[in-house]
Formats: C-alpha cells, structure tokens, sequence
C-alpha cells in the first residue's frame, strides 16, 4: 500500500518476524499491533538513547535492528537522543543515584551517535529516519505543566519499583528527581505524538507510562514493544558495567575478538538479536552445537556477522584472518603500529598512552590480571620499567592488541 508516496509493506511473513524476533512482550498485545501494520496504516515509532557515554554499544543495536526492521517496512522512524532525561539519569536497576550531567556532557557524549546508529538506520534515501532531542519539549515545561504531568502517577507506582525497594531495605536515598525520570520519558511519546515505542525490556516500567500518560492527556493507545536482553548464560544482563559489552566504535578486529570472548551461552540468543541472519540459520547453528559442535565454529560466525553489519564484509573478512592469525595460530601481526619514547618509561604509562588501557587504574589492573605481555612474557609489576631503545620492545595486551615501543 502506498501512502503519501510512501510504499507501506504490509507482506503477513515480514510483519510476522518483525513482531516475534527477538521481542519479548507487546503491550497491549501482538494481535492487535499485527492488525495495524496489516492495515496499511504508516505508524509513527521511536526508541530513545540517553547520552550518558560517548559511544553506543552492541546493547543499543538491538533497539537499532527493530527501528531498521519498522524502517523497511516504510514506517516512520524517530531515533530519539534524550539531551535532557540523559542529565537526569535512568534509576532502573540502579542501587544508588546516577550522577546528573549537564547539557554539555551529554551533547558531547551524542556527538557520533548519528554516525554509529547509521550502520544499521538509513537517515537519508525515501524513507529517512528522524534525530529528535527531548530538550526541545521538556526544556519549556514549567512548573504548572510539571503538576499538571505529575498528577496521571502515584508516589506507590514509582515506589514499587524493584531497585527502590532494595534502597529502602539498605536504608539508601531515593531522590525526588529520580522519580521524575519516567514521567519526563513518558511526556516524549505525548510531544512526538508516537503510535509505538521500543526498547529493552528493563524499560517496561518507563515505556509503560508513556502509554498510561498517553491515553490520560491524549485518549489514543501507544503500542509498546519490549526487546530481549543480552544476558549470559546466568541471565545477567552484559553491559558497560559489567565489562563485557562492544561498543559500536570499536575497530573491526577488536569488536570481532571480543564477542569471541563471550561465554558459550550466549551464542544462541546473540545469533537471533545481533545478526540478520534468518532465525532458520539461527535456530540450526543452535541446534549444531547441541548436537557436538565446537561452539567456536558458531561463534566465530556470529562475531563475522556484528562486524559484517557495521563495518562491511571486506573488514568483517579481515578481522577473521586478524582473528585466526594472531589467537588461533598465535602469530605476532604483519603490521604493528609504533609507539616512540624518548627516555625510559613505566609500562602503565605506555599502556595508557598507547590506549591499550583506558585509565592508569585499568593499567594496574590489567597488570595484575597477567594480561600484559613485554617481547612475549608476562609481567605482573605495576612498577615495571620499558627500557628506551632503537630495537624496541613488543606490549602485549590480551591475545589481540600490540604496539612496538621504541626510542625516538
């Protein structure tokens, strides 16, 4: 169906997967959402990210991959950043208050998020997804309209929340403007005027009263669509916190070898939230491995497939041979970029500046994991010195990262 030049696709096998991949739950319900799509109607839908980091991970793609589904079916898509819920803080599965960031913290950590999500959004062509910021609505709410907001909720709603409860038995804070969090969630699908909002499904509780906000200030139902997590095989959610996730900036080599680093069991459910592959495939590689496979073989595809997305097949295939080379065959790198020193230097500082680690206290402790190698040993000395000379000496950082530091 086409409307407003705008080709709908309506195909019952298309509207069928996009509704059951990796998608929890639907509220109200999958049958009357599957009625809408069928309909022909042009649906208006969004996901938001807050910037509280400078770059979008592997968790956020999963969001990304349905809005790109919805995409392909020619419905409208908002990819939302939220300049001013990002400065409040999302207190879900928090045990204690995140720290507010300002306006400018947050537009800067946004600053290449457009650039990140467009391996998987088309933000040009027929059907362009849509960059909205909250702050352009909530930034003129007054007090007045605050109140006004606020009335649709109850303090016992906000405090049946599970990560309250615990503060409450750790006798730890809650803070007034974490409960305001969801309401000013809830007021972007009110100002967008959205027919469906996605996302994972630890935001049930925000995304749910966007929809009870919507139908007390607006009388109209909002769809909402809750997306499985990536847990491991314990059902712990991966994420920066628990230092297991890939950011979407990392080169193709690395973010292949460290999905090779996930645990087994989490292949399965990757395959079917990370990848396009058919879930057939999917469900067939989940079965090889129950069957003998070497978990690996499966892995290794999975891994080929993320970076295939978001860097091409060219680099995908590079970072495989970079893959099978240097962990695999153990080989040292055809190429290995330098690092010059003038003077002898303390390996944590060559860690830090070389970027093999993020801070001076990741350094030590990286050291002290036995993940740091100089010309092939280990070394376990936080203290240890890298003596300057013309030859140079190979760092080592894990089974995939190396830099030649050498006299200048």
């Amino acid at each position: 169906m086409t409307i407003n030049n705008m080709k709908i696709i309506t195909d019952e096998i298309k509207i069928n997967e996009v509704l059951r991949r990796g998608v929890e739950n639907i509220y109200p319900n999958r049958e009357a959402l599957e009625k809408v799509l069928l309909s022909g109607k042009r649906i208006r839908l969004y996901c938001g990210y807050d910037p509280s980091a400078p770059v979008l991970h592997i968790g956020n793609a999963i969001s990304l991959s349905k809005l790109a589904q919805f995409q392909e079916l020619g419905h409208e898509i908002i990819f939302l950043i939220g300049d001013f819920t990002g400065m409040i803080g999302d207190p879900t599965d928090k045990t204690a208050a995140r720290k507010k960031l300002t306006r400018k913290e947050v537009l800067a950590n946004a600053k290449n998020y457009k650039k990140q999500a467009s391996a998987y959004l088309k933000f040009n062509g027929a059907n362009p997804a849509k960059i909205m910021y909250n702050s352009k609505w909530s930034d003129k709410l007054s007090f007045n309209d605050l109140i006004e907001i606020t009335s649709n909720f109850t303090a016992q709603q906000m405090l049946a929340r599970d990560m309250f409860q615990e503060r409450i038995k750790q006798a730890k804070p809650i803070y007034l403007h974490e409960f305001l969090y969801p309401v000013a969630q809830a007021y972007d699908s009110v100002a967008m005027d959205v027919d469906l909002e996605v996302g994972g499904n630890d935001q049930t509780f925000n995304m749910l009263c966007g929809r009870d906000l919507m139908r007390a200030m607006e009388n109209k139902e909002k769809f909402v669509l809750t997306m499985k997590l990536l847990v491991d095989s314990g059902g712990k959610k991966m994420g920066k916190t628990e230092g297991n996730i890939v950011n979407l900036d990392e080169s193709p080599e690395n973010m292949y070898g460290q999905i090779m680093s996930w645990p087994d069991g989490v292949i399965e459910v990757s395959l079917e939230l990370c990848t396009n592959l058919p879930m057939t495939e999917v469900k067939d590689m989940a079965g090889q491995i129950k069957q003998g496979v070497n978990p690996r073989d499966i892995k290794m595809r999975l891994a080929y497939e993320v970076a295939k997305i978001n860097y091409g097949e060219k680099k995908a295939k590079a970072a495989e041979d970079y893959f099978i080379k240097t962990v695999q065959k153990k080989e040292m790198p055809e190429e290995i970029r330098n690092y010059g020193i003038i003077k002898d230097e303390r390996l944590i500082v060559v860690l830090v500046n070389t970027e093999l680690a993020g801070s001076g206290s990741e350094a030590r402790r990286l050291i002290k994991q036995n993940a740091v190698k100089v010309d092939g040993k280990v070394v376990n000395d936080i203290n240890y010195i890298i003596k300057a000379s013309k030859e140079g000496v190979i760092v080592q950082k894990g089974s995939r990262q190396f830099v030649k530091v050498k006299q200048v």
